[in-house]
């Protein structure tokens, strides 16, 4: 049997998830994520509208970084027990073949030197050998357009070409999704809208990042032969019209009478969880953020509050004669 070209879309050639992330196998789970956001940076589609191989570099970054960011599933492949799409691999397949016995479903005469690999004996399995239909045991297969065993779903396949896998799914979508930094603080629900037209309630989670993905399962393009894809939903913040963001940190204005700035008073504020009051002193120093404690963002950060003085409209005869006054009889200097 002459030797059988790759094909990329083949999942039992999905590339080691360690090599995908750049990462040692012994990574932390940090340096797994600091790894994935750079490539994910790198090769989102948003950023590279012009590179075709940007969207299959970045689901194939995203499909490593789910695998080996889940704690079981990194076990189970750095034991050997699933393969890098995340399959169980099949008993009495090893990296020799069958050790040099000819087992259940093999071609006679397969037991020589070295064996099959198990890629080989798979491709056997799926496609017959020698292009025929191939019989025997473990199944048999039908004529041109009949009924073909499928080791992957372990019965009969609906016909050459139509074989299914767990694990073989549609393609993934990616979606972006516009967050408010007040929806982003609550971990609030969402709506998002697929490429589809439908629309899904999406909960975000806990002190979401920007950039981070949010994966729903079976939300992306539909397989005849197996589960779809599921969808990528990419995080960004809408610019907020009342906060600005400063890392954990929250900064707002509020706008206050200069009576108010003189002499004292209580004025709601505006914070990520709703509106507080805020006792402002006499005399407050406008140069000077007030700061909330704790009142930054997910309450990683504070609040800080630039207070905006402002003066009567249309002008005032007794405001610019008390002015006049203190200039002429209390000046005081505000620059060097």
């Amino acid at each position: 049997m002459g030797e059988a070209t790759p094909d990329p879309n083949r999942l039992d050639q999905m590339r080691d998830p360690y090599t995908v992330l750049g990462v040692p196998r012994s990574a932390s789970e940090k340096d797994i994520k600091s790894a994935y956001r750079k490539l994910a940076k790198k090769y989102h589609p948003d950023q590279n509208p012009d590179d075709p191989s940007a969207h299959g570099k970045f689901a194939e970054a995203t499909h490593a970084y789910d695998l080996l960011n889940d704690a079981e599933k990194r076990g189970q492949f750095d034991r050997g027990e699933i393969d890098a799409e995340g399959n169980p691999r099949f008993a009495g397949f090893g990296n020799g073949g069958f050790g040099g016995g000819a087992g259940r479903g093999a071609r006679p005469g397969a037991a020589g030197a070295g064996g099959f690999s198990a890629e080989d004996i798979l491709k056997e399995f799926m496609s017959g050998f020698g292009g025929q239909p191939r019989g025997g045991a473990g199944g048999r297969a039908g004529g041109a357009g009949g009924a073909q065993w499928d080791p992957f779903a372990g019965g009969m396949g609906a016909g050459a070409g139509a074989q299914t896998r767990g694990g073989m799914k549609g393609d993934d979508v990616v979606v972006n999704a516009t967050v408010s930094l007040e929806d982003a603080h609550k971990a609030a629900s969402i709506p998002v809208r697929m490429p589809s037209g439908k629309m899904l309630n999406v909960k975000l989670p806990e002190k979401v990042e920007e950039g981070q993905q949010i994966r729903l399962k079976g939300q992306g393009t539909a397989n005849a032969f197996g589960e779809p894809g599921d969808a990528l939903v990419t995080v960004r913040f809408e610019k907020s019209k009342v906060f600005r963001r400063d890392g954990s940190d929250v900064r707002t204005d509020v706008s206050v009478t200069l009576y108010e700035a003189v002499l004292g008073a209580k004025v709601r504020v505006p914070t990520l969880d709703g509106s507080v009051e805020l006792n402002l002193p006499p005399g407050v120093d406008t140069g000077k953020a007030l700061r909330l404690k704790g009142k930054g963002l997910y309450g990683d950060g504070d609040l800080y509050v630039n207070i905006r003085v402002v003066l009567p409209p249309g002008g005032d005869p007794d405001l610019e004669a008390l002015a006049r006054f203190m200039r002429d009889q209390k000046p005081y200097k505000v620059r060097d």
